[in-house]
Protein backbone atom coordinates (compact mmCIF):
# COMPACT_ATOMS: atom_id res chain seq x y z
CA UNK A 1 0.00 0.00 0.00
CA UNK A 2 2.78 2.27 0.66
CA UNK A 3 4.48 2.02 -2.33
CA UNK A 4 1.24 2.47 -4.32
CA UNK A 5 1.04 5.75 -2.97
CA UNK A 6 4.55 6.66 -3.44
CA UNK A 7 4.01 5.92 -7.14
CA UNK A 8 0.65 8.14 -7.29
CA UNK A 9 2.64 10.92 -5.44
CA UNK A 10 5.52 10.47 -8.18
CA UNK A 11 3.36 11.01 -11.19
CA UNK A 12 2.12 14.11 -10.91
CA UNK A 13 5.79 15.31 -10.13
CA UNK A 14 7.08 13.88 -13.61
CA UNK A 15 4.11 15.50 -15.59
CA UNK A 16 4.67 18.88 -14.00
CA UNK A 17 9.10 18.43 -15.02
CA UNK A 18 8.13 16.88 -18.34
CA UNK A 19 5.29 20.22 -18.97
CA UNK A 20 7.96 22.40 -17.55
CA UNK A 21 10.35 20.81 -19.96
CA UNK A 22 7.89 21.49 -23.00
CA UNK A 23 6.77 25.30 -22.14
CA UNK A 24 10.59 26.21 -21.94
CA UNK A 25 11.42 24.29 -25.32
CA UNK A 26 8.53 26.03 -26.82
CA UNK A 27 9.39 29.29 -25.04
CA UNK A 28 13.03 28.42 -26.83
CA UNK A 29 11.55 27.88 -30.29
CA UNK A 30 9.66 30.53 -30.71
CA UNK A 31 12.38 33.01 -29.59
CA UNK A 32 11.57 36.28 -27.56
CA UNK A 33 8.32 38.62 -27.58
CA UNK A 34 8.01 41.33 -29.95
CA UNK A 35 5.80 44.57 -29.34
CA UNK A 36 5.73 47.47 -31.02
CA UNK A 37 6.08 51.01 -30.01
CA UNK A 38 3.11 52.91 -31.71
CA UNK A 39 1.67 56.44 -32.46
CA UNK A 40 -1.62 57.37 -33.98
CA UNK A 41 -2.02 59.30 -36.91
CA UNK A 42 -3.62 62.91 -35.89
CA UNK A 43 -5.06 65.95 -38.03
CA UNK A 44 -4.21 69.16 -37.28
CA UNK A 45 -1.92 72.44 -38.30
CA UNK A 46 1.68 71.94 -38.60
CA UNK A 47 4.14 74.83 -38.64
CA UNK A 48 7.49 75.53 -39.91
CA UNK A 49 9.57 77.93 -38.51
CA UNK A 50 12.48 79.36 -37.75
CA UNK A 51 13.82 79.32 -34.01
CA UNK A 52 15.76 82.49 -32.47
CA UNK A 53 17.03 83.76 -29.59
CA UNK A 54 16.42 88.01 -29.33
CA UNK A 55 16.09 91.03 -26.98
CA UNK A 56 13.44 93.17 -26.99
CA UNK A 57 14.31 97.05 -27.37
CA UNK A 58 12.34 100.10 -27.79
CA UNK A 59 11.73 101.54 -31.39
CA UNK A 60 13.64 104.48 -30.62
CA UNK A 61 16.16 105.23 -27.66
CA UNK A 62 17.60 108.96 -26.98
CA UNK A 63 20.52 108.95 -24.81
CA UNK A 64 20.37 112.60 -23.42
CA UNK A 65 23.89 113.84 -22.46
CA UNK A 66 25.37 117.26 -21.14
CA UNK A 67 27.18 119.92 -23.25
CA UNK A 68 28.70 121.17 -19.78
CA UNK A 69 30.34 119.94 -17.14
CA UNK A 70 29.72 120.62 -13.58
CA UNK A 71 27.97 119.42 -10.27
CA UNK A 72 24.42 118.23 -10.14
CA UNK A 73 22.53 120.64 -7.94
CA UNK A 74 18.52 119.77 -8.63
CA UNK A 75 16.78 117.05 -10.78
CA UNK A 76 13.14 117.75 -12.71
CA UNK A 77 10.02 117.02 -12.28
CA UNK A 78 8.17 113.92 -14.25
CA UNK A 79 4.41 114.46 -16.04
CA UNK A 80 3.08 113.34 -12.41
CA UNK A 81 4.95 116.10 -10.52
CA UNK A 82 7.40 113.36 -8.98
CA UNK A 83 10.97 113.45 -8.95
CA UNK A 84 12.40 112.35 -12.44
CA UNK A 85 13.59 108.40 -11.83
CA UNK A 86 13.42 105.11 -13.65
CA UNK A 87 10.44 104.40 -15.12
CA UNK A 88 9.15 108.46 -15.33
CA UNK A 89 7.14 109.68 -18.38
CA UNK A 90 8.82 112.35 -19.51
CA UNK A 91 7.24 115.47 -21.59
CA UNK A 92 9.46 117.50 -24.15
CA UNK A 93 11.13 120.16 -22.66
CA UNK A 94 10.47 119.30 -19.24
CA UNK A 95 13.90 120.01 -16.91
CA UNK A 96 15.27 116.74 -16.20
CA UNK A 97 18.05 117.89 -14.02
CA UNK A 98 20.15 121.36 -13.20
CA UNK A 99 23.84 121.97 -13.42
CA UNK A 100 25.84 124.25 -11.10
CA UNK A 101 25.99 127.29 -13.19
CA UNK A 102 28.12 129.75 -11.23
CA UNK A 103 31.24 129.76 -13.52
CA UNK A 104 28.50 130.22 -16.38
CA UNK A 105 26.88 132.77 -15.47
CA UNK A 106 30.39 134.51 -14.62
CA UNK A 107 31.11 134.25 -18.34
CA UNK A 108 28.04 135.83 -19.48
CA UNK A 109 28.41 138.95 -17.20
CA UNK A 110 32.30 138.97 -18.58
CA UNK A 111 31.15 138.89 -22.37
CA UNK A 112 28.37 141.31 -21.37
CA UNK A 113 31.47 143.78 -20.23
CA UNK A 114 33.29 142.96 -22.77
CA UNK A 115 30.31 144.13 -25.46
CA UNK A 116 29.74 147.24 -23.74
CA UNK A 117 33.49 147.70 -24.21
CA UNK A 118 33.79 147.20 -27.94
CA UNK A 119 30.83 149.81 -27.91
CA UNK A 120 32.81 152.28 -26.24
CA UNK A 121 35.83 151.43 -28.89
CA UNK A 122 33.41 151.80 -31.87
CA UNK A 123 32.66 155.19 -30.78
CA UNK A 124 35.90 156.61 -29.94
CA UNK A 125 37.34 155.13 -33.40
CA UNK A 126 34.45 157.02 -35.06
CA UNK A 127 34.97 160.23 -33.38
CA UNK A 128 39.30 159.87 -34.38
CA UNK A 129 38.00 159.43 -37.76
CA UNK A 130 35.58 162.35 -37.63
CA UNK A 131 38.33 164.46 -36.90
CA UNK A 132 40.77 163.01 -38.82
CA UNK A 133 38.60 164.00 -41.89
CA UNK A 134 38.06 167.23 -40.46
CA UNK A 135 42.15 167.54 -40.85
CA UNK A 136 42.32 166.81 -44.23
CA UNK A 137 39.55 168.86 -45.58
CA UNK A 138 41.68 171.70 -43.83
CA UNK A 139 44.83 170.53 -45.51
CA UNK A 140 43.11 170.13 -48.54
CA UNK A 141 41.92 173.65 -49.01
CA UNK A 142 45.66 174.81 -47.97
CA UNK A 143 47.13 172.68 -50.60
CA UNK A 144 44.08 174.01 -52.94
CA UNK A 145 45.39 177.63 -52.28
CA UNK A 146 49.36 176.67 -52.49
CA UNK A 147 48.61 175.21 -56.13
CA UNK A 148 47.06 178.67 -57.03
CA UNK A 149 49.96 180.86 -55.87
CA UNK A 150 52.77 178.31 -56.79
CA UNK A 151 56.40 178.16 -56.13
CA UNK A 152 56.74 182.03 -56.25
CA UNK A 153 57.82 185.24 -54.66
CA UNK A 154 54.67 185.50 -52.72
CA UNK A 155 54.84 181.52 -51.64
CA UNK A 156 58.39 179.83 -50.62
CA UNK A 157 59.00 176.66 -52.00
CA UNK A 158 59.90 175.17 -48.73
CA UNK A 159 55.78 176.10 -47.91
CA UNK A 160 54.67 175.04 -51.09
CA UNK A 161 56.09 171.59 -50.25
CA UNK A 162 54.94 171.85 -46.74
CA UNK A 163 51.18 172.26 -48.28
CA UNK A 164 51.71 168.79 -50.16
CA UNK A 165 52.87 166.78 -47.19
CA UNK A 166 50.39 168.04 -44.80
CA UNK A 167 47.53 166.86 -47.12
CA UNK A 168 49.00 163.26 -47.95
CA UNK A 169 49.44 162.83 -44.22
CA UNK A 170 46.04 163.63 -43.82
CA UNK A 171 44.68 161.09 -46.47
CA UNK A 172 46.51 158.63 -44.87
CA UNK A 173 45.20 159.29 -41.41
CA UNK A 174 42.11 159.02 -42.55
CA UNK A 175 42.37 155.80 -43.84
CA UNK A 176 44.07 154.71 -40.46
CA UNK A 177 40.74 155.95 -38.90
CA UNK A 178 38.90 154.15 -40.99
CA UNK A 179 40.39 151.12 -40.52
CA UNK A 180 40.47 151.68 -36.69
CA UNK A 181 36.66 151.63 -36.80
CA UNK A 182 36.54 148.84 -38.61
CA UNK A 183 38.72 147.14 -35.86
CA UNK A 184 36.47 147.80 -33.21
CA UNK A 185 33.29 146.71 -35.26
CA UNK A 186 34.57 143.64 -35.55
CA UNK A 187 36.02 143.32 -31.92
CA UNK A 188 32.40 143.95 -30.95
CA UNK A 189 31.24 141.50 -33.13
CA UNK A 190 33.41 138.84 -31.37
CA UNK A 191 32.10 140.09 -28.00
CA UNK A 192 28.29 139.70 -29.43
CA UNK A 193 29.50 136.13 -30.42
CA UNK A 194 31.01 135.30 -27.01
CA UNK A 195 28.23 136.58 -25.03
CA UNK A 196 25.76 134.20 -26.78
CA UNK A 197 27.99 131.54 -26.15
CA UNK A 198 27.97 132.07 -22.52
CA UNK A 199 24.15 132.43 -22.72
CA UNK A 200 24.11 128.77 -24.30
CA UNK A 201 26.32 127.76 -22.39
CA UNK A 202 24.31 128.73 -19.11
CA UNK A 203 21.05 127.30 -20.50
CA UNK A 204 22.87 124.12 -21.34
CA UNK A 205 23.30 123.58 -17.58
CA UNK A 206 19.67 123.17 -17.76
CA UNK A 207 19.31 119.54 -19.25
CA UNK A 208 15.56 119.24 -20.75
CA UNK A 209 13.98 115.96 -22.55
CA UNK A 210 14.15 116.58 -26.00
CA UNK A 211 11.17 113.85 -26.87
CA UNK A 212 7.67 112.67 -24.94
CA UNK A 213 8.81 109.46 -23.51
CA UNK A 214 9.80 106.96 -20.76
CA UNK A 215 12.67 107.31 -18.98
CA UNK A 216 14.18 103.85 -18.88
CA UNK A 217 17.82 104.67 -17.43
CA UNK A 218 19.14 107.92 -14.76
CA UNK A 219 22.38 107.84 -14.46
CA UNK A 220 23.21 110.84 -12.50
CA UNK A 221 22.42 111.86 -8.59
CA UNK A 222 22.61 114.97 -6.70
CA UNK A 223 25.74 116.15 -5.96
CA UNK A 224 27.85 114.14 -8.75
CA UNK A 225 29.83 115.88 -10.96
CA UNK A 226 29.40 115.34 -14.54
CA UNK A 227 32.18 116.23 -16.67
CA UNK A 228 32.04 116.88 -20.44
CA UNK A 229 35.44 118.23 -21.61
CA UNK A 230 36.50 115.32 -23.39
CA UNK A 231 33.21 113.17 -24.93
CA UNK A 232 29.67 113.81 -23.72
CA UNK A 233 28.42 112.28 -20.69
CA UNK A 234 25.30 110.09 -20.82
CA UNK A 235 22.50 111.70 -17.83
CA UNK A 236 19.10 109.53 -18.95
CA UNK A 237 18.22 107.21 -21.23
CA UNK A 238 14.88 107.89 -23.07
CA UNK A 239 12.51 105.67 -24.72
CA UNK A 240 10.14 107.16 -27.07
CA UNK A 241 7.58 105.15 -27.16
CA UNK A 242 6.96 101.97 -25.49
CA UNK A 243 3.91 100.91 -27.26
CA UNK A 244 5.17 99.97 -30.05
CA UNK A 245 8.88 97.42 -29.62
CA UNK A 246 11.38 95.87 -31.73
CA UNK A 247 13.27 92.61 -31.21
CA UNK A 248 16.84 92.48 -32.60
CA UNK A 249 16.92 89.03 -33.53
CA UNK A 250 20.60 87.35 -34.66
CA UNK A 251 19.96 84.91 -37.45
CA UNK A 252 22.28 82.46 -38.46
CA UNK A 253 23.61 83.05 -42.60
CA UNK A 254 21.91 79.33 -43.60
CA UNK A 255 18.54 80.36 -42.44
CA UNK A 256 18.54 84.30 -43.87
CA UNK A 257 17.41 83.61 -47.46
CA UNK A 258 13.63 82.93 -45.28
CA UNK A 259 13.71 85.47 -43.87
CA UNK A 260 11.64 88.86 -45.70
CA UNK A 261 10.53 91.74 -44.56
CA UNK A 262 6.63 91.59 -43.30
CA UNK A 263 6.86 87.91 -42.66
CA UNK A 264 4.78 86.67 -39.87
CA UNK A 265 6.58 86.07 -36.44
CA UNK A 266 5.33 84.63 -33.02
CA UNK A 267 7.55 84.84 -29.91
CA UNK A 268 7.41 84.19 -26.35
CA UNK A 269 9.17 85.25 -23.34
CA UNK A 270 10.23 84.08 -19.83
CA UNK A 271 8.29 86.49 -17.79
CA UNK A 272 4.78 85.56 -19.54
CA UNK A 273 5.49 81.76 -19.61
CA UNK A 274 2.93 79.86 -21.63
CA UNK A 275 1.85 83.27 -23.72
CA UNK A 276 2.79 83.95 -27.53
CA UNK A 277 2.94 86.95 -28.58
CA UNK A 278 2.74 88.15 -32.43
CA UNK A 279 4.55 90.94 -34.63
CA UNK A 280 6.33 91.02 -37.96
CA UNK A 281 9.86 91.65 -39.71
CA UNK A 282 10.53 95.16 -40.66
CA UNK A 283 14.03 94.80 -41.93
CA UNK A 284 17.26 92.85 -42.15
CA UNK A 285 20.05 94.67 -41.43
CA UNK A 286 22.92 94.12 -44.03
CA UNK A 287 25.90 94.85 -41.22
CA UNK A 288 26.55 90.78 -40.63
CA UNK A 289 29.21 90.19 -37.78
CA UNK A 290 31.12 87.00 -37.22
CA UNK A 291 31.64 85.22 -34.11
CA UNK A 292 33.62 81.68 -34.39
CA UNK A 293 33.37 81.91 -38.18
CA UNK A 294 29.57 81.83 -37.52
CA UNK A 295 28.05 84.58 -39.66
CA UNK A 296 24.79 86.00 -38.31
CA UNK A 297 22.85 88.81 -39.18
CA UNK A 298 20.77 91.26 -37.41
CA UNK A 299 17.03 90.94 -38.25
CA UNK A 300 14.25 93.62 -36.88
CA UNK A 301 11.02 92.16 -35.76
CA UNK A 302 8.18 94.81 -35.15
CA UNK A 303 5.33 94.28 -32.49
CA UNK A 304 2.42 96.01 -30.96
CA UNK A 305 2.77 96.90 -27.10
CA UNK A 306 -0.13 98.87 -26.29
CA UNK A 307 -0.65 97.23 -23.03
CA UNK A 308 2.96 98.39 -21.69
CA UNK A 309 3.35 94.36 -20.16
CA UNK A 310 6.38 93.48 -22.97
CA UNK A 311 9.33 95.51 -20.65
CA UNK A 312 12.65 96.34 -22.43
CA UNK A 313 15.68 93.93 -22.74
CA UNK A 314 13.66 90.93 -22.13
CA UNK A 315 14.79 87.73 -24.03
CA UNK A 316 12.84 86.97 -26.48
CA UNK A 317 12.36 82.70 -28.16
CA UNK A 318 11.29 83.70 -31.87
CA UNK A 319 9.83 81.78 -34.56
CA UNK A 320 10.22 83.14 -38.20
CA UNK A 321 7.10 81.25 -40.00
CA UNK A 322 8.33 80.06 -43.08
CA UNK A 323 5.36 77.85 -44.02
CA UNK A 324 1.70 76.57 -42.38
CA UNK A 325 -0.49 73.88 -43.39
CA UNK A 326 -4.26 73.47 -41.59
CA UNK A 327 -5.84 70.49 -40.98
CA UNK A 328 -3.72 68.08 -42.49
CA UNK A 329 -3.11 64.09 -41.51
CA UNK A 330 0.16 64.10 -39.06
CA UNK A 331 2.68 61.43 -38.01
CA UNK A 332 5.72 61.58 -36.27
CA UNK A 333 8.94 61.38 -38.04
CA UNK A 334 9.82 57.89 -36.20
CA UNK A 335 7.30 56.67 -38.30
CA UNK A 336 8.77 57.26 -41.48
CA UNK A 337 12.23 56.15 -40.65
CA UNK A 338 11.56 52.71 -38.92
CA UNK A 339 11.93 49.83 -40.85
CA UNK A 340 10.87 46.57 -39.73
CA UNK A 341 12.71 43.33 -40.10
CA UNK A 342 10.74 40.07 -42.29
CA UNK A 343 9.36 38.20 -39.61
CA UNK A 344 6.67 41.10 -38.17
CA UNK A 345 5.95 41.99 -41.54
CA UNK A 346 2.28 40.80 -42.21
CA UNK A 347 1.79 37.78 -44.55
CA UNK A 348 1.29 39.07 -48.32
CA UNK A 349 2.39 42.99 -47.56
CA UNK A 350 6.02 42.67 -48.31
CA UNK A 351 6.27 45.56 -50.88
CA UNK A 352 3.67 48.54 -50.65
CA UNK A 353 1.24 48.65 -52.88
CA UNK A 354 1.07 52.05 -54.67
CA UNK A 355 3.28 55.13 -54.47
CA UNK A 356 1.26 58.38 -54.01
CA UNK A 357 2.52 61.54 -56.23
CA UNK A 358 4.67 63.69 -54.34
CA UNK A 359 7.99 62.73 -51.95
CA UNK A 360 7.21 59.12 -51.09
CA UNK A 361 7.63 57.76 -47.80
CA UNK A 362 6.32 54.11 -46.17
CA UNK A 363 4.79 54.13 -42.69
CA UNK A 364 3.74 50.88 -41.50
CA UNK A 365 0.47 50.14 -39.76
CA UNK A 366 -0.49 47.68 -37.26
CA UNK A 367 -2.42 44.06 -37.61
CA UNK A 368 -2.71 42.32 -34.78
CA UNK A 369 0.81 41.26 -33.92
CA UNK A 370 2.05 41.87 -37.68
CA UNK A 371 2.59 45.15 -39.74
CA UNK A 372 1.82 45.72 -42.82
CA UNK A 373 3.18 48.57 -45.19
CA UNK A 374 1.78 51.81 -45.95
CA UNK A 375 2.95 54.12 -49.03
CA UNK A 376 2.33 57.74 -48.49
CA UNK A 377 3.27 60.88 -49.58
CA UNK A 378 5.58 63.12 -47.37
CA UNK A 379 5.12 67.12 -47.13
CA UNK A 380 6.30 69.70 -45.14
CA UNK A 381 7.78 68.82 -41.71
CA UNK A 382 8.93 70.68 -38.61
CA UNK A 383 11.40 68.44 -37.41
CA UNK A 384 9.34 66.11 -35.49
CA UNK A 385 6.07 65.40 -37.59
CA UNK A 386 5.39 65.38 -40.84
CA UNK A 387 2.43 66.45 -42.93
CA UNK A 388 1.88 62.83 -44.77
CA UNK A 389 -1.36 61.69 -47.54
CA UNK A 390 -2.30 58.98 -49.31
CA UNK A 391 -1.87 55.52 -48.68
CA UNK A 392 -5.53 54.94 -46.65
CA UNK A 393 -4.23 56.61 -43.80
CA UNK A 394 -7.34 57.94 -41.36
CA UNK A 395 -7.17 59.90 -38.35
CA UNK A 396 -6.50 57.62 -35.50
CA UNK A 397 -4.90 54.55 -37.02
CA UNK A 398 -2.16 53.37 -34.91
CA UNK A 399 1.85 53.32 -37.00
CA UNK A 400 4.76 51.83 -35.81
CA UNK A 401 7.46 53.96 -34.45
CA UNK A 402 9.71 51.39 -32.97
CA UNK A 403 9.88 47.84 -31.45
CA UNK A 404 10.52 46.81 -28.33
CA UNK A 405 12.01 43.26 -27.36
CA UNK A 406 10.99 41.45 -24.22
CA UNK A 407 13.86 39.23 -23.61
CA UNK A 408 15.84 41.98 -22.75
CA UNK A 409 13.07 42.97 -19.13
CA UNK A 410 13.02 38.98 -19.07
CA UNK A 411 16.39 38.31 -18.64
CA UNK A 412 16.75 40.80 -16.20
CA UNK A 413 13.45 39.69 -14.51
CA UNK A 414 14.93 36.06 -14.21
CA UNK A 415 18.31 36.81 -12.85
CA UNK A 416 17.84 37.74 -9.56
CA UNK A 417 16.27 34.50 -9.11
CA UNK A 418 18.52 32.50 -10.77
CA UNK A 419 21.50 34.24 -8.72
CA UNK A 420 19.51 33.38 -5.50
CA UNK A 421 18.83 29.63 -6.08
CA UNK A 422 22.43 28.59 -7.70
CA UNK A 423 25.43 28.40 -4.92
CA UNK A 424 27.33 31.81 -5.78
CA UNK A 425 27.18 34.48 -2.74
CA UNK A 426 24.28 37.16 -3.46
CA UNK A 427 24.74 40.92 -2.63
CA UNK A 428 22.63 41.70 -0.33
CA UNK A 429 22.22 45.22 -1.71
CA UNK A 430 21.15 44.08 -4.90
CA UNK A 431 17.83 45.08 -5.77
CA UNK A 432 15.06 42.48 -6.80
CA UNK A 433 14.14 43.36 -10.14
CA UNK A 434 10.14 43.84 -11.04
CA UNK A 435 8.94 40.61 -13.22
CA UNK A 436 6.62 41.74 -15.96
CA UNK A 437 3.10 40.53 -16.39
CA UNK A 438 2.63 37.31 -17.78
CA UNK A 439 1.26 37.32 -21.24
CA UNK A 440 2.41 40.99 -22.28
CA UNK A 441 5.69 41.92 -23.38
CA UNK A 442 7.25 45.63 -21.96
CA UNK A 443 5.09 48.55 -23.50
CA UNK A 444 3.44 46.02 -25.71
CA UNK A 445 0.02 44.80 -26.06
CA UNK A 446 -1.40 41.68 -24.27
CA UNK A 447 -0.22 38.04 -25.45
Amino acid sequence: MRTTTKLLLGVPAVVLLVAGGICWRVRATNGPMTSFRTAQVTRGDLLVAISATGTLEPEEVVDVGAQVGGQIVSLGKDIAGKTVDYASPIAQGRVLARIDDALYQADVTQAEAQIRSAKAGIRNAEANLAQLKAKLHQADRDWQRAQKLGPSEALAQASYDAYLSAYECAKANVEVGQAAVEQAQASGAQAETALWRAKRNLEYCTIVSPVNGVIIDRRVNIGQTVAASLSTPSLFLIARDLKRMQIWVSVNEADISKVYSGQPVTFTVDAFPGETFKGEVGKVRLNASMTQNVVTYIVEVVTENADGRLLPYLTANVKFEVSRCRNVLLVPNAALRWQPTAEPMAAGASEPESRPEGKPGVVWAVTGRKVRPLSVSVGLSDGAWSVVAGGGLREGMEIVTGVHSGAGAQKSAATPDAVAGSGDTKNPFMPKMPTPPKGRGPGGPPG
